[in-house]
């Protein structure tokens, strides 16, 4: 609900408050973000100024009191005294760079408005409100519209911003943020998300008592290297306690965020575009649009939060026929064969898959052109590899569809080989600075998506690719980062512009695809999680994580996900062991228990797997569709994160939760373990158990000897052939309790093996042991 009057706006959700004013000098002044409040009588809200403090620069003379420098503030600029992150600069016509924004009007909106370039979240049920206030330029008359919308029903509200040359001169935009806020008080901690190729979303705390700290990309992506989710929290916040703001970008390229301390101690957030790569020049009459950023408060720690930003992601964010249709349990055919496949291959390993319950197959890179290796052939999608694929890919896609399987391909619409037809053709449509050499990566390089021509031949041959009988879903990879930033189609002077145009042809694309084919599930992925944000979530409804499978791994990844991201637009992967990326070699039930906390998949050699591995499979499958639902679209609850860590999925009805618990190392005598619940009707009886699991008598080595009644040789042939019929019978775990002993006092399990004795009530936990438990409503 928004109140405004023209001189204070209050904005309410459910459970918060954000209320500014219209100070006398015709700035912003933002009062308060925090829990629900009543906002009748602001003057309490606002700082009472008598003087300004020394060696400060006052904003006028009629106002010799005020100083910008120690205001907190909605929008931001240089020149008036003012010296923190600024949200907004620019080059006039005359030089100067000084801009002074001040108050014009206001208008409530009911309703979400699109943007025109950019994509944003959207209101199906016209719930949303919108205020949008007008601020005019008092120097030069530039014309800058401030966009807020709340989102009730979770808690968030979006910021975006509009800059209108309203003169009859252009103008220079050297940074355009999406937002700006200030908080009174100082010693928050910072909650961020870094890493590299293969080691997305490690989550990094750090306490800013004084100065700045900036997390950004520039890679020419949001970047596996500074996801855009960011978070400030009370420094002592944990899960369930304390003040929490989380905020997030719906961006796929380079971002910025600056969160900085002032010398008074009041803590500023500018967060949009990375200004290090951006210009923009804006003729007269012409805007430009920041994406929108988003805000969540949460007066429950990290885990209402989460949960806020989930339900935005899933109700505002992704869209069109995927949003809350199940997704279909795929093999991938890339570490099962990389780039060495045929016909025959694939579909001997279809076959496999289709008898385990598998229901969607997906061709990986290596299908079109002379694509034998990374080197070749980018860029020549209208060429298919006869050799490998004889029937083209209809051919293929109707007899994986004849087995009772979708049918799905990989794709990289924005990349181009220079051994390629089509950097033989047009090797202007690169991006490359003509006469220097290239900073190459993957052996590739970037398509000119500046490029209006690009992005039009590019929607053709992806139409064609998309058009194909029987395909239901589409992999859009995107396998390298920016470097030598120039577009031969951009004159000089707007070769700044290149990062973001790019982005803009991106989506172009992507929308343009999407309307043609409703039906076809869009998968992003880009080296993994180099380019997963909310921007890339409007079109692709899952995202694929990481390129690491190895169960160990996603730990940290996906438990650094699931601080912005609901489950459903994260994808996870049972692979081989020992894994592709790590060489760790894990339990096949844990590689599943952790990849079912993702939207599952398979991406392994069937073929060459055991049969007590493939009845594995198949099992997992099955119970993996009795709870998919509740898997996908529940509440995701994170409970523990250490040495053990501990996830938990419960069902928007509260009848069903799921509960993931996984080992990355034994600590010998720690017997006992007790794991949480959260998220259970509290008056409600549940039944709780566990999955009953055998282990191969191999795992305990010449233990063996201690019961058998003769010696056997470990891992000789005796053992062997005991260990294919004889299993040890895991721990039965089975109770009823009611909702709020499960959440408030959890669940204490089975002992675990310390090495003094196993049974049917021993808990067999060896490193990177994992379990699924089941809760259900009586």
């Amino acid at each position: 609900m928004i109140k405004a009057d023209g001189k204070v706006f209050t904005l309410n959700t459910k459970n918060t408050t954000y209320a500014f004013r219209v100070m006398e000098t015709g700035q912003l002044e933002h009062m308060y973000y925090g829990r629900l409040i009543h906002c009748d009588e602001p003057s309490v809200l606002i700082e009472k100024r008598a003087f300004a403090p020394g060696n400060t620069v006052t904003y006028n003379n009629e106002h010799p009191e005020l100083t910008l420098e120690d205001v907190c503030l909605e929008v931001s600029t240089l020149g008036k005294g003012d010296y923190r992150e600024p949200m907004i600069t620019a080059v006039c016509p005359d030089g100067s760079s000084t801009l002074d924004f001040v108050y014009d009007s206001f208008e409530v909106i009911q309703g979400k408005p699109e943007f025109k370039t950019l994509p944003s979240s959207y209101d199906e049920k016209g719930e949303v409100e919108t205020l949008v206030v007008t601020l005019k330029d008092k120097n030069h008359g530039y014309t800058l519209e401030l966009l807020y919308s709340v989102f009730e029903d979770c808690d968030v509200i979006t910021r975006s911003a509009k800059f209108k040359n309203t003169t009859d001169s252009s103008v220079k935009l050297t940074r355009m943020l999406s937002m700006l806020v200030d908080f009174e008080h100082s010693g928050y901690k910072i909650t961020s998300f870094h890493g590299s190729w293969t080691r997305e979303m490690n989550k990094s705390d750090m306490v800013l008592p004084a100065g700045k700290y900036v997390n950004s990309s520039f890679t020419g992506t949001s970047s596996n290297r500074c996801n855009p989710l960011f978070i400030i929290s009370d420094a002592d916040s944990t899960e369930t306690a304390g003040d929490v703001y989380g905020f997030n970008l719906v961006y796929s390229g380079n971002h910025y965020s600056a969160t900085e301390v002032s010398p008074w101690g009041k803590t500023r957030v500018a967060y949009g575009i990375n200004p290090e790569s951006f210009e923009w020049t804006l003729e007269a009459g012409e805007e430009f649009e920041a994406p929108e950023a988003v805000m969540t408060y949460s007066k429950a720690g990290f885990r209402q939060m989460s949960l806020n930003m989930h339900d935005f992601v899933r109700e505002h964010i992704t869209r069109g026929t995927w949003k809350k249709k199940e997704r279909p349990i795929l093999i991938n055919s890339w570490e099962a064969s990389y780039f060495d496949f045929t016909e025959g291959s694939l579909l001997k390993l279809a076959k496999v898959a289709k008898n385990t319950g598998i229901e969607l197959f997906v061709m990986d890179d290596g299908w079109f052109g002379n694509r034998n290796d990374d080197k070749h052939a980018l860029g020549d999608w209208d060429i298919i590899n006869k050799k490998k694929l004889p029937g083209g890919l209809e051919g293929l896609a109707k007899k994986v569809n004849d087995l009772g399987l979708m049918f799905g391909l990989w794709v990289e619409p924005e990349m181009i080989n220079v051994e390629s037809e089509l950097y033989k053709k047009h090797p202007e449509w690169a991006i490359d600075i003509p006469g220097m050499d290239h900073a190459q990566g993957r052996n590739q390089r970037l398509l000119d998506l500046c490029n209006p021509e690009v992005v039009d031949y590019m929607i053709d041959r992806m139409s064609e690719v998309f058009a194909t009988p029987g395909l239901s879903y589409i992999k859009w990879d995107m396998n390298r980062n920016f470097s030598d930033y120039f577009s031969k189609y951009l004159p000089a002077d707007k070769q700044m512009e290149v990062s973001h145009r790019y982005v803009l042809g991106f989506y172009r694309m992507l929308k343009t695809l999407a309307e043609r084919f409703p039906e076809i599930l869009m998968e992003g992925c880009a080296s993994g999680g180099n380019r997963f944000d909310l921007g890339a979530l409007c079109y692709f409804p899952q995202i694929w994580g990481s390129d690491n499978t190895d169960a160990v791994s996603r730990l940290a990844i996906q438990d650094g996900y699931s601080y912005g991201y609901p489950q459903s637009t994260y994808t996870a992967h049972v692979s081989s062991c020992p894994n592709h990326q790590t060489l760790r070699i894990t339990p096949l039930e844990s590689r599943f228990a952790v990849a079912s906390f993702g939207v599952l998949g398979y991406e392994l050699n069937l073929n060459d797997a055991s049969a007590e591995d493939i009845s594995a499979v198949k099992a997992q499958i099955e119970l993996y569709k009795q709870y998919r639902k509740t898997l996908q679209f529940g509440d995701y609850y994170r409970l523990r994160a250490d040495n053990i860590y501990q996830w938990s999925i419960v069902d928007k009805d509260k009848n069903t939760c799921v509960s993931m618990v996984m080992q990355r190392e034994i600590k010998p005598g720690e017997q006992y373990l007790r794991i949480g619940a959260a998220g259970l009707d509290a008056d409600t009886k549940y039944h709780f158990y566990g999955r009953k699991l055998e282990y191969n008598l191999k795992g305990f080595g010449d233990l063996v000897n201690t019961v058998a009644p003769i010696h056997i040789k470990q891992d000789g042939m005796l053992h062997n052939v005991i260990a294919k019929f004889v299993k040890m019978p895991g721990e039965v775990e089975d109770t009823v309790a009611y909702g709020d002993t499960l959440n408030e006092g959890g669940i204490k399990l089975a002992q675990s093996y310390v090495g003094t004795g196993y049974n049917e009530q021993v808990r067999y936990f060896p490193d990177f042991g994992a379990r699924l438990y089941f809760i259900e409503k009586c």
